[in-house]
């Protein structure tokens, strides 16, 4: 992918995690294995467990915004940093 543009690469996200079924059932897997709360008892140990939580979190919604800016949907995190 390294040749695409931001908008190809987009698309490629949104064929192969929306429109590919098999890929939609990865995705669906993705989100259930790797969107999870933040953990709130346990001190330092509860901090760690949040950061691992939030960085495999960021993974999935990295695909998620890839397909929605594929969809015309823009990213409101986008938006604010500009």
């Amino acid at each position: 992918m390294s040749g695409n543009t931001p908008t190809q690469s987009a698309e490629l996200y949104r064929q192969i995690f929306e429109v590919d079924k098999r890929g939609a059932a990865i995705l669906e897997d993705l989100v259930k294995r790797f969107s999870k709360p933040a953990s709130v008892t346990g001190g330092i140990d509860a901090v760690l467990k949040t950061y691992l939580h939030m960085g495999e979190h960021n993974v999935v919604q990295h695909i998620v915004n890839q397909i929605n800016r594929a969809n015309g949907v823009s990213d409101p995190n986008q938006e604010q940093e500009q």
